[in-house]
This record gives C-alpha cells, structure tokens and sequence, in this order.
C-alpha cells in the first residue's frame, strides 16, 4: 500500500550568497532539511549554472539547487539571507538586503568588530559600510539571544572567538578572574582555512605536522577581547594563539587564567552548571573533551578545572569549526530572529569514532 507525501509547510524562504564554500555547503545540508524554512536560493559568483551537488557531492539529493549570481537573490530577496563569503566582500551586499527588508546573519568577520578603525587595523582594509557596524548584533545566542531576536543584521561570530568565549563567559561574568592574563591555546582543522587551495593547508604539509600561526597577530584577537570586555565590564587583553592540527575539521582550545579568589572544583561545576543549565547545546564535562566527542553538531562542551599546585583555572573546550563555529550557530541564530524552535534542524548527533 502506497501512502501519500504530506508535505510540511514551510513558513519561511532563505537564500545562501556564497555557497560553494565548506561554510556555504553545511549551511545549504542544514536548511535543506530544516522543517520550517525553503532554501529558495543559493549563489555563487565562480559556479553560476551548475548544480550545487556538482561542487559539493555529499548534498547528491538532498540539495540539488542550480547555483545563480548574486543579481537573482537580490531582485526577488528571501525572508533572510546568509552572507557566506569572505571579509571585505560581505559588507557589500548588507546595504541593499537591508534596503529590502531582508534579514541578515553575516558569517565573515565584517560586522563582529564595533570599530571601523579596529576593523581596518586587522584587516587591512577600510570598511565600506560603517553606518552598520553599531546596529549589528553579535550572534552568540547562549550570551545574547534578547539582542539576536529582534535583530536586522547578525554577525555570527568567528569558530576561534566561540569556542574561547562560551568556556571563560561564566567566570568573567561572576568576576571569578583575573582580566589581564588570559592564555588562550587553540587548535583548528584546516578546514578553518576555508576551500580555497594554499600552501598552509596543502596535504604534504599538512599531513603529520603541528604547527602555531598568526602568533601576537591573529585577527580573532580583538573580536575576543571585545566580547570578553563586555562581559566583564573593563577591557581585557589576552594572548591568543591559534595552531594548525592534521585534521579535517574541529577546534580544541585550552585556556590558563587566574582566579580572583579561593576556588575549587565542586566550585567551577556548579558555576558552569548554574550559567548554562538551560543551554540545550553546551554541555559541561567532568573530563577534557575531545573532538570527536562533538564532530558534525552543534554542541560545544567545556571541562573547567582548578589546579591547586599553581593556583590557574585550566578550562578545555570543544566544537566542530563548521557547525558551531559556523553554519549551526548561524542556523540557530536564524531559529531565533524567525521566532522558531532554537534547535530545529540542529538535531544531528556527533559523529563518533
């Protein structure tokens, strides 16, 4: 017996400007699936014509959308668009989206910093849309969902900037450390790098190797000092330092900072406990996380540990680089602005072993 197709209404239509890229094609996974909004557009300026499954052969079946220019998505715009291109690029398509009455959830970096003059300093670039920059809100939702919901523009912020954020956000907030000497170590898949072919993420260099980068001058750096700032109430300065590890995909970040006063374990779980208790996506761990312990959700889980010898608060966290560093917290975001369930589409499982 055949039974017939009952087609879910979809109550919203969303477009991806930039979608041939790793950020771009896991977006495209999720809201092919999401059960309250259509993917009625997706673009790219170097494929125009071809199919996305062409570009990205995991989406065979499942998002089988034809690649159109920019030009097509902003002569008959959607009820929300992500902007998955690179800096200085997406800052060109928020004035006329905005114009329409389009919301809009910016993956690269050119709406997380408040400073046009900040922006320049570690861009390199000047901004071609200031007007823009206050009324944008950063999309860290577990810290700032008030804010996102009611939000135009979304800056989804950066996989580095999260994964430090989300584990010192509980300790800044109840002034539990000291602000000026956080150490952040990270370390990041070479699919942070992004699709486009370079010599630091080629396979025979990659492969079996370690190494840190960006040392004293990484461009997360001021995105997070900023957000911890707010947080905190005074600016904060930290060093950070990313690395490169032989992987595919995820981020590990390990975090020194010292306590302001007498704390202790039993402490630190009930804190993390307390802050996040109604986070559906982080989750507090009694040991170090590892990555595969949350490859391909959108979970984030954070250990917090007190080292009496040295009197530091050693804090791990983890999360996938292109889920919740990226396309699920971007997906979550939209879950918010459109007034939807939080985690809808977000229910994947981590992929382990």
């Amino acid at each position: 017996m055949e039974y017939p197709v009952i087609e879910r209404k979809k109550n919203f239509k969303v477009g991806i400007i930039g979608a041939s890229g790793y950020t771009g094609s896991e977006l495209a996974g999720l809201l092919a699936r999401h059960p309250a909004v259509e993917l009625s557009v997706v673009t790219s300026r170097q494929h125009a014509g071809k199919q996305l499954s062409e570009i990205h052969p995991h989406l065979r079946q499942i998002a089988e959308h034809v690649l159109q220019p920019a030009e097509a998505l902003l002569k008959d715009p959607p009820d929300l668009v992500f902007l998955a291109l690179p800096h200085a690029i997406a800052q060109n398509f928020v004035r006329p989206l905005y114009e329409k009455g389009v919301k809009i959830i910016d993956l690269s970096a050119d709406f997380r910093l408040k400073s046009a003059t900040v922006y320049q300093q570690w861009y390199n670039t000047a901004h071609q849309a200031p007007e823009f920059l206050e009324q944008a809100v950063y999309g860290l939702p577990e810290l700032f969902r008030s804010q996102i919901r009611p939000a135009r523009l979304v800056a989804n912020p950066g996989c580095y900037p999260t994964s430090a954020l989300l584990a010192l956000a509980p300790l800044l907030k109840e002034k539990r450390i000291e602000t000026g000497s956080i150490i952040i170590d990270s370390k990041s898949g070479a699919t942070g790098a992004g699709i486009k072919p370079q010599a630091s993420t080629h396979f025979s260099r990659v492969f079996g190797n370690f190494a840190a980068y960006g040392i004293g001058s990484h461009r997360h750096t001021p995105e997070i000092e900023q957000e911890l700032g707010l947080l905190a109430g005074s600016a904060v300065k930290v060093q950070f330092t990313p690395h490169l590890l032989p992987i595919d995909r995820g981020i590990l970040s390990t975090i020194y900072v010292r306590p302001t006063g007498a704390i202790h374990d039993n402490d630190l779980r009930d804190l993390y406990g307390r802050f996040y208790f109604k986070e559906k996506f982080i989750r507090i761990c009694d040991a170090p996380p590892e990555l595969k312990h949350v490859r391909g959700s959108n979970y984030c889980n954070i250990y917090a540990h007190h080292d009496a010898r040295t009197d530091a608060i050693i804090l791990v966290s983890v999360l996938d680089n292109l889920i919740k560093g990226a396309a699920g917290q971007a997906v979550q975001n939209m879950n918010i602005m459109l007034n939807l369930k939080e985690d809808s589409g977000l229910g994947h499982i981590p992929v382990y072993p």
